[in-house]
């Protein structure tokens, strides 16, 4: 089968569960004799240094997607000129410069592109379907990176005769932050959307019944594959650290609760026994991340504790293993409830147990692995009285991080995610047939 897998890239400036998924799903499916094709869109598909879509061009490249969102002219522009925008190099610079847009123009820009060949943006689409069409590139199957895309499944699918399949993760909290009137707006059109994709393909259980409600899918279309993550590359990681220390990795933003781990972390500090404890943040950010992450730098230096925690924007493989051996207990304490939680199936993956808000897919992850504790989500008192075990018991701690990498290796190695995930697209695509 050879699949095509379209996926907005992130602009490698913060750890993205969404590029870290398909990235590393493209080689074992690869290994099970499957042609893999990764098409980014808006930023290129990077990872640390390296590109997960040297084979493909990029499309709907984000400075193009602004410009012809604002100014007519650059809708009927030709190629020649559009591809300069598309330069990789100007793209990573403007990466580091998302999220600088104002609320308006964001939900403005996502109902276009959710309108597709009726949006300001039609000549994007235009361009990646005739790309599609050249015999090297035509697929089998086209697999959407998430529900945000949907509103380019009707012209894949009319005019290549392929199927379309769509996964889906996270983008409801996205739709429900635009301001009013967009998100019920960008809600209404989604639901007719999603009408020409031919099957849903959710990251966990919970998720599945989130999106089930919220565009009331048929459950005949709508599938169940787990992320993974390359076990292996954490075979080799001991946790070692000279002293108590809390780890969080993710994108450092408000949204993924480091506010309320910097508070839980400022109220163990007072403890008796946990005057030694360190906290070590990492993940990257994003532009309007820089004044949020200012205002705990001001908070912890307030509370004196400023030299015990350290902000790391480094999230690269290898910068992962060390920073896991650095750590007795992961902690990202998401303030919404949050669909997958692969920095958790990393951690545990290198022997490093977790400490999560009872919330979204933490229970489900929990029930399937253990290898941590519950907490009540958005409550630093009950963080913090989660994770004093663990930092005061080393043994425990191992022992629950033990537990977590055999069932990880056993449950949640990518090889097997890519195993469900086949099976979900074989079935999309004899439906479709």
């Amino acid at each position: 089968m050879r699949i095509v897998q379209i996926t907005p890239g992130s602009g490698n400036t913060f750890y993205c569960e969404n590029c870290l998924r398909d990235a590393t799903l493209a080689r074992p499916l690869r290994d099970l004799g499957h042609d893999v094709l990764m098409v980014p869109m808006y930023l290129p598909v990077e990872i640390g240094d390296q590109d997960y879509s040297p084979d493909s061009e990029l499309f709907f490249g984000g400075i193009n997607v602004y410009l012809q969102q604002k100014i007519p002219l650059f809708r009927r522009t030709p190629r020649w000129l559009d591809r300069l925008f598309d330069s990789r190099r100007l793209l990573r610079w403007a990466g580091r410069r998302v999220g600088m847009t104002s609320p308006r123009d964001l939900a403005e820009t996502t109902l276009s592109i959710l309108a597709a060949e009726h949006g300001r943006q039609a000549k994007e689409l235009d361009r990646l379907i005739e790309w599609l069409r050249q015999r090297d590139n035509r697929p089998d199957i086209v697999c959407l990176s998430n529900v945000l895309l949907a509103g380019l499944a009707k012209e894949i699918r009319g005019r290549l005769d392929v199927p379309v399949a769509c996964i889906l993760q996270d983008e409801e909290g996205f739709l429900d932050s635009l301001p009013p009137p967009y998100a019920q707006q960008a809600w209404d059109l989604l639901r007719r959307r999603v009408a020409h994709v031919d099957g849903f393909i959710a990251v966990s259980e919970f998720y599945a019944d989130v999106m089930h409600g919220r565009l009331d899918i048929d459950p005949r279309r709508l599938h169940v594959a787990r992320p993974g993550v390359v076990t292996e590359d954490y075979a080799s990681v001991t946790p070692a650290p000279g002293v108590p220390t809390i780890g969080f990795l993710s994108r450092m933003c408000a949204d993924k609760g480091l506010d309320t781990l910097v508070d839980a972390f400022i109220a163990l500090k007072q403890r008796p026994s946990l005057e030694q404890v360190q906290l070590i943040a990492a993940g990257g950010r994003q532009g309007p991340d820089a004044r949020f992450i200012k205002s705990l730098q001001s908070r912890l230096e307030k509370a004196g504790r400023t030299p015990d925690v350290e902000f790391l924007d480094v999230f690269d493989a290898p910068a992962k293993r060390s920073l896991f051996a650095r750590l007795t207990v992961l902690s990202v304490p998401e303030k919404q409830p949050t669909s997958y939680a692969t920095y958790m199936l990393e951690a545990l993956a290198a022997g490093v147990p977790f400490v999560e808000p009872d919330s979204g897919v933490f229970g489900e992850l929990h029930r399937a692995v253990g290898g941590g504790v519950l907490c009540r989500p958005n409550d630093a008192s009950a963080l913090a009285d989660a994770l004093e075990p663990l930092l005061m018991d080393a043994g425990q701690s191992r022992a629950l991080g033990a537990e977590g990498r055999r069932r990880v290796v056993e449950r949640f190695d990518v090889r097997r995610t890519a195993v469900d995930l086949l099976r979900a697209l074989e079935i999309i695509a004899q439906s479709y047939r």
